[in-house]
């Protein structure tokens, strides 16, 4: 390894402890255990390599909102992966694991295939529609991709997805009622520019409706680096975290 790769190797292990503190903090606030809420590195921008890191570090779970470019990473690290295998089957973690992939970003049913063939959990599925056209190529591919229904907190939002709340427990039944598809929970994004508590709130009593229905969708993804302490409180298991984590994301190329 470089000692470039060296260099950015500490400088994600200083942030992801920083990072693990403050989800401790707000577990211990919020009353809860640190091990109820899970970390999910939103990779988006970054290398294949960095995931790379981020495994070497303990992190499994890596969220893409970018179709073209989570299948080409998707692949680039599985095959690394699988040549350290070949190359050394005893060899530490980095042969071993496994990452498991989330997709985050609004999703067009022209990308559904693509998507199902990496994505162990679809976060963003908002509409009848998606739910039908997830399943049918899930089903085609042998796959049994977790979905999280997106929840819409912020009327006034436009172009960032998520199902109205009158919508979400129709779009949750569909999801637990198909073939192929396990429903998880819900997610969210909160409102931008306002104090993001009430919104999480009621992100909150929405899943314990969902989960009312379908007690296996537990999982609660909500939460970024600005807002994770907030959706602590309001009880997410899985918050979103780039910034804080990996930092400025590289110009779009």
């Amino acid at each position: 390894m470089s000692e470039l790769e060296d260099a950015r190797t500490g400088e994600l292990a200083a942030r992801l402890k920083a990072l693990r503190e403050r989800i401790d903090a707000a577990c211990a606030a919020a009353k809860r255990e640190s091990a109820e809420v899970g970390l999910i590195a939103v990779t988006k921008f970054f290398p294949a390599a960095d995931v790379l890191r981020l495994l070497r570090l303990g992190l499994t779970e890596f969220g893409e909102n970018r179709d073209q470019e989570a299948a080409a990473k998707a692949a680039q690290v599985a095959d690394t992966l699988a040549r350290a295998q070949a190359a050394d089957p005893g060899a530490p973690i980095l042969a071993a694991v496994r990452p498991r992939w989330h997709f985050i970003g609004q999703l067009q049913t022209n990308k559904v295939r693509s998507v199902v063939s990496y994505a162990d959990v679809v976060q963003s599925v908002d509409r009848l529609k998606l739910v039908a056209a997830l399943d049918q190529s899930a089903a085609r591919a042998g796959r049994t991709p977790a979905c999280l229904v997106q929840v819409n907190l912020d009327p006034d939002a436009a172009g960032r997805g998520g199902a109205e709340p009158a919508d979400v427990e129709r779009i949750a039944d569909a999801v637990a009622e198909s073939a192929a598809l396990r429903l998880g929970g819900l997610m969210a994004v909160a409102p931008l520019g306002t104090d993001p508590r009430p919104a999480f709130e009621r992100l909150a009593q929405l899943a314990a409706k969902v989960r009312g229905a379908h007690p296996e969708a537990v999982s609660l993804s909500a939460g970024m680096s600005g807002d994770l302490e907030q959706a602590i409180a309001a009880g997410a298991t899985h918050v979103r975290i780039g910034s804080a984590l990996l930092g400025r994301r590289p110009p779009l190329r």
